[in-house]
């Protein structure tokens, strides 16, 4: 026994009692049901994937499968990906017991959780290129290579936060898997569909060398990581613990609009901004009509530059419109996860502008300094929620006509008309308050539902999906009807948005008379 094994027992003894055999067994009943419970889904679903792959989706697979793959190390090094309890940051990480002997436990549940996600990568895989002969082969070879990728890219993860050189390298992979995800889908609809098929139809010795290779280096990696934990700097382990253990309070009390915060105010932290001159139709004389709208547009005028000095982040919702048009490709049609996508990422965009907005909900004393109503700052700060999502929307349907996915027709027209809608959902998203747990629980026959978070998760979720009811039937329709729902989407979208600012100012004005 070694140091912190012995620490580790001494805290053990003075804790809560050890594991008995009644929790033991309790656990391994518990795996066993998982296993049988969870059998039959996994055989149909591998029965499913035994057959010749369809050429006109490899490349949209591809590339979704990348996609995953650079999220899941972004994810990693966002988190750290390192990170101990709150007791052991806090007490054996600064003591002087080895360092690596300390972050072992954290190193090897970042192995089980790789290696799982490394099964589903290989899966996604091996749907995506089907297995025309030898399936039993291909499947090990397809789970062999996702696991060895995903193991390898948690240790590089676990390079890059001891060392900004291998930060670097990490950062440069995720550049290259999304030049791989881009050229995956442009060879999968182009003339260049004849290399994916070729590597579709590769023997199984190839795949067999293949995974044998990306063992090796993972191996090598994976050894390179352990050697690493030693020189890890304690601030960043510090730093992940404490982000890991805000994420995992949140998460344990349903209070999900905590996570937003922890990611937003761990990005700004310890940054120096450089300041600004102000626009000049807001710092200079305005003609006497305009003059009143000058306090609500600097008051929403944060929110622009907020989201101009996060260049990465408009980026990354300007590419993620490709997304529908990939799943649908993938799909062989417009399937039920790309009218998902497409809707979730239009009010994800909308939403990546209200912080403004949550920030006078919480705090309403800056609105106040300025002299501002409620429904003046609201029609302001709705400007950019409904720039960003009809554009995002806009592009997005654009995107699956072009595949193939919607008939032809003027589908982009919804993107704009939509945009009133998402933003007064976005607005009401971000004005909402911490989850009710005070709300009744209602039990059914699939399981009891708490009533809180569901309410909180569908406040917003609501009116947007009012407003935006039309271009939500649209695909159901025949194309001859479409003149007809981009009218009512014209109309359904302006009414919710005046409907929310209008019942903005009076729940306003209501709360104040109670207090």
């Amino acid at each position: 026994m070694n140091e912190v094994q012995a620490v580790r027992a001494l805290i053990r003894s003075r804790g809560r009692a050890p594991m008995s055999w009644s929790d033991r067994y309790v656990a391994l009943f518990g795996l066993a049901m998982a296993v049988a419970v969870l059998a039959q889904p996994v055989a149909s679903v591998l029965a499913t994937m035994a057959g010749q792959a369809d050429p006109s989706r490899l490349g949209a697979g591809v590339a979704l499968i990348a996609l995953a793959y650079a999220g899941l190390l972004s994810l990693a090094r966002t988190l750290g990906p390192v990170a101990l309890p709150a007791a052991d940051a806090a007490w054996l990480l600064l003591s002087p017991l080895p360092r690596r002997a300390v972050l072992g436990r954290s190193a090897v549940i970042l192995l089980a959780i790789s290696s799982l996600a490394g099964v589903g990568l290989g899966l996604a895989l091996l749907a995506v290129l089907g297995a025309p002969d030898q399936f039993t082969l291909r499947l090990v070879t397809a789970v062999l290579l996702g696991v060895s990728a995903a193991v390898g890219g948690m240790a590089a993860a676990v390079l890059a936060q001891s060392s900004q050189h291998w930060d670097s390298w990490l950062q440069g992979t995720l550049v290259v898997l999304a030049i791989v995800a881009v050229l995956a889908a442009v060879l999968g609809s182009g003339p260049g569909r004849h290399l994916l098929v070729a590597v579709a139809d590769a023997p199984v010795s190839l795949g067999a060398a293949s995974a044998a290779l990306c063992g090796t280096v993972t191996a090598l990696l994976v050894r390179r990581a352990w050697a690493a934990l030693g020189r890890v700097h304690a601030r960043t382990v510090l730093t992940a613990s404490t982000r890991a253990g805000q994420v995992a309070a949140a998460t344990v009390v349903l209070e999900f609009g905590a996570l937003t915060w922890i990611v937003e105010d761990g990005h700004w932290r310890g940054r120096t901004l450089r300041s600004r001159p102000w626009p000049a139709p807001l710092s200079g004389p305005m003609p006497r009509l305009l003059r009143p709208l000058s306090a609500p547009l600097a008051l929403a005028w944060q929110d622009w530059r907020r989201l101009g000095r996060r260049p990465g982040r408009l980026a990354a919702l300007l590419a993620a419109t490709a997304l529908p048009a990939l799943a649908a490709q993938a799909g062989g049609g417009l399937s039920p996860v790309a009218m998902i996508l497409v809707a979730g990422g239009a009010l994800t965009a909308a939403v990546a502008c209200t912080t403004g907005a949550r920030r006078d909900g919480e705090d309403p004393s800056l609105a106040r300094l300025f002299g501002v109503g409620a429904r003046a700052a609201l029609t302001a700060r709705a400007l950019l929620p409904m720039l960003l999502s009809g554009v995002w929307l806009t592009l997005a349907l654009a995107g699956l006509t072009m595949v193939g996915a919607l008939p032809a027709g003027p589908w982009w027209l919804f993107g704009p008309l939509s945009a009133p809608a998402l933003a007064a959902g976005a607005l009401r998203m971000a004005r909402r308050g911490p989850v009710d747990h005070s709300m009744p629980v209602i039990d059914t026959p699939g399981g009891a539902i708490p009533m809180g978070p569901l309410v909180w998760a569908m406040t917003g979720v609501d009116i947007a999906a009012l407003g935006c009811a039309p271009a939500l039937l649209a695909p159901a329709v025949e194309p001859s009807a479409l003149g007809a729902l981009v009218a009512a989407q014209a109309l359904s979208g302006a009414a919710v948005l005046t409907a929310f600012l209008l019942r903005s100012r009076r729940a306003r004005t209501d709360t104040a008379r109670l207090g």
